[in-house]
């Protein structure tokens, strides 16, 4: 999986560029019964930022350290919006090394919160009626020689240079397609609905949180910070093919100078059909199957990921949606049982 990424990357850098990313993963921390059994139960009852509820500061001090110590630089931790929900964000890198970072993550919160009698999921949606847990990404290219920003542009009315913008409409092309990579579980589904923050509309913007590619504020002087932020995948995603597609995408969208929609910056969970067609927003595909079927159309994305992985994840993903087609859930139980 990580040679999938390393040959995009060196397509970049025959090009001149170098693909940096900055993967967010929120995860949530559950009790665990003294046998070790993990209980869907939240470890707190805190809220975004929340410092006198949230039971976990001391156990993200502890997974800041074992990441530090793995050479992994933190910059930000934080509790989430949900109950029992966190944040922990590193340094924003090369595509490669942060991918590598993002496994590491993984593994390194695992162990720390078993240390505290606690389990840390990276499931995208344990809980209905709560926020799920996403892996906002942000990229941009650099200068291969120099390191400079290439997304970078103070005269542009969002800071962004065409270069940005058409990385931008190549990624937005090929949304629907990347799906099944950046969102792979029938769980990811369960978080992409319209009402919470993960986004389910294919458009961009600056301040719009519905939408699915988000302009950070640049800092003043500091033009470094200009970036796209790509809100829809999840944790539970392989980061290598993830930021592999990403790059692909955005590749293409530099090449054949594509050129992105209007960005819309109203919230588009209160738009109607009618509207979403008059500003021309798509939607991302509702379940993995519809997912699958969207990324079997795309020859760019089968030729990133090679026959091989391609086949492989096809094949693995339809099995994982058939299991969970046919399996008679609680929900089905608790609305039919009684009633037919």
């Amino acid at each position: 999986m990580r040679e999938v990424v390393c040959l995009d990357a060196r397509e970049a850098e025959r090009l001149g560029y170098r693909f940096n990313t900055g993967p967010e993963l929120e995860f949530f921390l559950l009790r665990m019964s003294d046998e070790g059994v993990v209980s869907l139960t939240p470890h707190d009852d805190g809220g975004y930022f929340d410092l006198s509820t949230d039971l976990a500061s001391q156990v993200r001090k502890e997974m800041v350290n074992a990441l530090e110590a793995l050479g992994i630089t933190v910059e930000t931790s934080h509790h989430e919006v949900a109950t029992g929900q966190h944040e922990i964000d590193f340094q924003y890198d090369e595509a490669l090394r942060t991918a590598d970072n993002a496994v590491t993550f993984r593994y390194a919160l695992k162990a720390v919160a078993r240390r505290f009698g606690l389990h840390a999921t990276f499931m995208p949606k344990p809980f209905f009626g709560l926020a799920g847990s996403g892996m906002h990404t942000h990229m941009s290219l650099a200068d291969l020689s120099t390191g400079r920003n290439l997304f970078a542009d103070s005269t542009n009315e969002y800071g962004l240079s065409p270069l940005a913008h058409h990385f931008t409409a190549g990624v937005l092309k090929h949304a629907r397609s990347m799906s099944a990579i950046l969102s792979p579980l029938v769980n990811s589904y369960k978080r992409l609905v319209p009402g919470y923050e993960a986004p389910v509309y294919i458009s961009w913007a600056r301040v719009n949180r519905s939408a699915l590619i988000r302009i950070p504020k640049i800092s003043a002087g500091k033009p470094q910070s200009a970036r796209i932020e790509l809100r829809c995948p999840d944790p539970s995603c392989n980061p290598y093919l993830a930021f592999a597609v990403m790059l692909r995408a955005g590749l293409e969208g530099v090449r054949e100078k594509l050129v992105a929609p209007a960005p819309v910056e109203e919230n588009l969970y209160e738009f109607d059909a009618r509207m979403l067609a008059h500003h021309g927003v798509q939607t991302l595909p509702s379940s993995l199957r519809e997912a699958l079927d969207e990324m079997e159309k795309d020859a760019l994305i089968q030729e990133t990921l090679g026959s091989h992985v391609y086949e492989r994840f096809v094949e693995a993903k339809r099995q994982e949606w058939d299991e969970y087609r046919i399996r008679v859930s609680g929900w089905e139980i608790d609305r039919y049982l009684h009633v037919f």
